[in-house]
């Protein structure tokens, strides 16, 4: 794809996820919210409130089947929607650890061969 700068393939997941906003290593706003988009390298979420997307890190807690993925990660886009809802791009800093790395990479491959019954972790 011409003008692509994306290594990583994004793929359409909606998911439920929990998000919490650190400002100066303070907790500043959390909530509900879902993914949009997952990639191995950033995810694109949708959440009811607006937030300072400079200088803060999201901390996200994301539903995926079964498994629960702990990854926190910077704002590199922000947008606030027609319907008054807010999606935000976010750049994972660090995937908390080699089980998560493991899951979210397994959830991507088994989304992207087309297979509906999604079990990545056993």
């Amino acid at each position: 794809m011409v003008g692509e700068k994306r290594k990583h393939q994004r793929i359409a997941s909606l998911n439920l996820l929990h998000i919490e906003v650190y400002k100066d290593d303070n907790l500043v706003k959390q909530g509900a919210g879902r993914t949009l988009n997952i990639s191995e390298a950033g995810i694109l979420l949708e959440i009811h409130f607006p937030i300072d997307a400079e200088n803060v890190v999201i901390q996200l807690t994301i539903g995926l089947k079964e498994d629960l993925l702990e990854i926190k990660g910077k704002s590199v886009r922000y947008l606030q929607t027609e319907n008054g809802k807010y999606e935000i791009g976010i750049v994972f800093d660090e995937i908390t650890n080699k089980i998560t790395d493991k899951i979210l990479k397994e959830y991507i491959e088994v989304f992207t061969a087309g297979k509906s019954d999604i079990s990545p972790a056993e």
